[in-house]
């Protein structure tokens, strides 16, 4: 039946086994909160932990799976190491997904319910950038 359809392709075995792998990186929260403040520049684990609002040993466990997993990048500057998104690819994923959260959200509460409605969390509309 699908074969019939035009231009449909199902991605190979790897194309989706390295997106599962991103978005099970992606699926941890203090991580998706580390992904979206390293959207905004460049920054530091001292930083990025207080803005989390995790220890910074945690912080950089986190950084360095998602080192590994090439969606974080980090500059050694001394003795300090900078962080920074490998990409923009995790932009438009963690928009959606939060954008996502947001309908939910307003469906679940209704506008005004208890200020975590759309609109009212900081979360950009799709398509808009965080910056």
């Amino acid at each position: 039946m699908h074969a019939s359809l035009p231009g449909f392709r199902m991605p190979d075995d790897e194309q989706v086994h390295h997106a599962a792998d991103a978005f099970r990186m992606l699926g941890d929260p203090t991580r998706m909160k580390i992904m979206w403040a390293l959207l905004q520049g460049e920054t530091s684990v001292a930083c990025l932990a207080e803005l989390v609002g995790a220890a910074p040993t945690a912080v950089s466990q986190h950084l360095s799976k998602l080192r590994l997993a090439g969606i974080v990048r980090g500059r050694r500057q001394g003795t300090y190491v900078y962080y920074t998104a490998a990409d923009e690819h995790v932009r438009r994923l963690l928009t959606e997904a939060l954008f996502h959260a947001d309908h939910d959200l307003e469906r679940d509460h209704g506008p005004g319910d208890d200020g975590a409605a759309a609109g009212n969390t900081g979360i950009p509309t799709s398509g808009a950038s965080p910056k």
